[in-house]
């Protein structure tokens, strides 16, 4: 990465700090008062130690000073559990609305485009990525403001008393984040191509992992295997690196203090013996002087170490930026469907499609031209081999993938319908279910008002209530803990309760029943068909029986739309449908 991307990064990150502005200021204002105590501790026991040993004083008189250097210990470790307490709210509202900021832009570019990349290439950046930042600006961020203000704070307290200690200090000082930032370069460099490698690695594990029926089919488990354990070393390798460069920064550091202490030692030694006769105000130097530059000294030094210790931070958010803020500014950059036309809620939905060619966000055309009228309260079937077209119609129509032609609703354009008002009056099932929220109440309701009654007929109509009673909570359940032990076909059920609850007026039915057993495929198709009375619907399957209960069939192939027609019609004709017909009847056979 170069020195320009590394200072563009840098500023983002910066620029992030404006969501948790008021955290990270607390947490400056927290290392500034423990700062203003050091000062204090430091300079309460130089003088205790001058009062006792030169001036003799008797221990009694002392006990004010004793009791407020003990003051000042006790006040220093509570502000120290504040800061940490501050700076992790920080991090964490920081991390919170950027997370938020990729799942937004991830919702509105839809599952069409983010199906470009492996979800755990997705799963990375939003967990290991953005995790990473948190201590930078936890600690990292905070601790830069402080190297700079509590060295001066340090120096203007011990200039007055000595200043040959002080310059000492202060021309030693630079050295230390010169070399510092020469370390540190190399380790943002190596931190981001890290990254790099864990989201590969990540991606291609997960991918492994849903063909490993295949793999083994055709036998090939030994030789993915032996590839994951290259990629694991090449990762491990690559860790390493970083971890090298940061202990070499840490490394750095404390040789340039633990100099500067030394000269500051020799220079009190050498005046105690006489050998030095500057540095004092004409009143020599004092064991109190001697005693609070060294004790400042190794504190002056602090705030670096400290920066030292959080550099690797900077170098893991850097990597992590780099990643994160080509995301946003790439997909920013992708074409949107949403308008901003409004869409009267209690409007029957009619959709009508002429010349409509569909096209994925790299351009190429997934379907099309197709023309089709679908009028309000109609269903509709739409079968056709695998890749046929079918699914790309249905993200198309919730607005996930650009086209061209004309795709209106209701006479509008989609392209110009507000999206999130779209989507309020479409109700979705898909092959691979998502449920995101916190308990399993909450991700069938999905912000939908309704009662207890109507909530448990749902339940009942998709047989979520067989599964139930097994949750830790039944409707409380926690999903981060509890949706681990749901399987694909629970969590489908829970996905077409949703759907039957929502007061949609389009129904999108994308395989519904491919992750249910025969039975519980037959109870989720029974409710479907039952709530398709009630809206416009659109079922995508592979299941030719029970089509003749539906009000037409479309027939898709190779991206075209070849029949459309009742279920008598199409049978009774000799084109595609009928050859599906046969097909399924010579593998039943």
């Amino acid at each position: 990465m170069n020195k320009t991307r590394q200072q563009e990064l840098t500023r983002w990150l910066r620029a992030q700090s404006t969501h948790a502005r008021r955290w990270l200021r607390l947490s400056s204002l927290l290392g500034l008062m423990s700062a203003l105590l050091i000062i204090a501790q430091a300079w309460l026991l130089a003088r205790l130690l001058q009062q006792l040993i030169v001036v003799h004083q008797p221990r009694e008189q002392l006990y004010g000073d004793f009791l407020a250097l003990l003051l000042c210990f006790v006040i220093r470790a509570l502000i120290g559990i504040a800061r940490e307490r501050v700076g992790f709210r920080a991090g964490q509202q920081i991390r919170r609305t950027l997370r938020a900021a990729v799942l937004d832009r991830l919702n509105t570019l839809g599952p069409a485009w983010i199906q470009g990349k492996p979800a755990g290439s997705w799963a990375t950046l939003l967990l290991e990525q953005i995790e990473d930042m948190q201590d930078y600006y936890a600690r990292y961020l905070p601790q830069m403001s402080l190297a700079t203000l509590v060295p001066a704070f340090i120096l203007v307290a011990l200039l007055p008393i000595n200043w040959a200690a002080a310059l000492i200090l202060l021309v030693t000082a630079p050295l230390i984040p010169l070399f510092m930032a020469l370390v540190g370069m190399g380790a943002a460099d190596a931190n981001r191509r890290n990254f790099l490698a864990l989201s590969r690695l990540s991606g291609d594990f997960l991918d492994r992992l849903r063909g490993m029926e295949v793999l083994r089919l055709f036998w090939r488990a030994k030789a993915e295997t032996a590839s994951i354990g290259a990629s694991s070393e090449e990762f491990r390798r690559r860790t390493m690196d970083v971890l090298r460069l940061a202990f070499l920064s840490s490394a750095v550091l404390e040789f340039f203090a633990s100099l500067s202490i030394a000269f500051v030692a020799v220079y009190f030694g050498f005046s105690y013996l006489g050998e030095f006769h500057f540095g004092h105000y004409g009143h020599g130097v004092t064991l109190f002087a001697g005693f609070l530059a060294l004790i400042l000294a190794p504190e002056f030094f602090q705030p670096l170490r400290d920066l030292g210790t959080f550099y690797h931070a900077k170098a893991q958010a850097v990597g992590a930026a780099d990643a994160l803020q080509t995301f946003l500014h790439h997909s920013a950059n992708q074409p949107r469907q949403s308008g901003e036309q409004p869409i009267a809620p209690e409007a029957a939905l009619t959709i009508d499609a002429d010349a409509l060619v569909i096209i994925a966000p790299n351009g190429t055309v997934l379907a099309g031209p197709l023309t089709f009228h679908l009028p309000a309260g109609k269903r509709v079937a739409l079968v056709g081999q695998s890749g046929a077209g079918k699914t790309s119609l249905l993200q198309a129509l919730l607005g996930f993938l650009p086209y061209q032609g004309s795709l209106k609703v209701n006479g509008v354009e989609l392209r110009e319908l507000h999206q999130q008002d779209w989507h309020r009056l479409v109700a979705w099932v898909g092959q691979n279910p998502h449920l995101p929220g916190s308990t399993l109440r909450e991700n069938i309701l999905s912000g939908t008002a309704a009662s207890e009654i109507q909530l448990q007929q749902v339940i009942e109509d998709a047989g979520v209530d067989e599964f139930l009673d097994r949750l830790p909570a039944g409707l409380e359940s926690m999903m981060d803990d509890g949706a681990a032990q749901l399987s694909v076909g629970q969590a489908q059920r829970i996905a077409v309760a949703r759907a039957l609850l929502k007061p949609a007026k389009l129904l999108l039915l994308d395989e519904p029943g491919a992750s249910l057993d025969a039975d519980s495929e037959n109870r989720v198709t029974a409710a479907l068909l039952q709530a398709s009375y009630r809206h416009t619907t659109l079922l995508v399957t592979h299941q030719l029986d029970r089509l003749a209960e539906w009000d037409e069939i479309w027939v898709m192939r190779d991206g075209q739309l070849l029949e459309q027609g009742t279920y008598a019609q199409l049978a009774a004709s000799s084109g595609a449908f009928a050859a599906l017909l046969a097909q399924r009847q010579g593998a039943i056979k």
